[in-house]
């Protein structure tokens, strides 16, 4: 099994009074988003099922990554990744259809890169000590997993494939 996690791209201050769900991406967000999509997309990154949280960031930066392959795949907006801890992400993930072996989770800080150090057990150090420093906007974890059953996920189970940010992507191209 496949888990890629994905913190929402770069997000507009909120003004106030505004709700933080109604926060949109900022321009940065929408060039980044687009960029993480085009890199899953070249190296067959692509989901067969996604989970999404229903803020407003979440939401523009999965359609600004999903529009860069070459097709749509199934989305869910759960409410409760909306700002959740890395018990309510996990639970989330174990709750996703079996039978979908490459799931990507759309998401927010700190609950997603808490969540991304919960599950990981070995991979490249070098990337490990990367995500350890944290999880920035835009940033996509992908993790392996041995089975395939999403509800017998457990900690420290994963092996980290990779971890790239919109920095890194640009930084390889250069």
């Amino acid at each position: 099994m496949r888990l890629m996690l994905l913190r929402h791209a770069k997000s507009e201050k909120g003004d106030p009074g505004m709700q933080d769900r109604d926060r949109s991406l900022n321009g940065r967000g929408r060039e980044d988003a687009p960029r993480i999509g085009a890199y899953m997309a070249h190296h067959a990154l692509i989901p067969a099922a996604s989970l999404v949280s229903p803020a407003r960031r979440t939401r523009e930066t999965f359609e600004g990554v999903a529009a860069a392959w070459p097709a749509p795949c199934p989305v869910h907006y759960i409410d409760r990744l909306y700002n959740a801890t890395p018990d309510a992400i996990v639970k989330a993930i174990k709750d996703a259809d079996r039978s979908t072996q490459v799931l990507l989770v759309v998401g927010h800080n700190p609950g997603l890169h808490d969540a991304a150090r919960l599950l990981i057990a070995s991979g490249s150090v070098e990337a490990r000590e990367r995500l350890n420093e944290g999880l920035p906007t835009s940033g996509l974890a992908v993790i392996d997993f041995a089975g395939t059953d999403w509800r017998m996920l457990h900690p420290h189970s994963g092996r980290l494939e990779r971890f790239v940010t919109p920095r890194s992507i640009k930084a390889a191209a250069d």
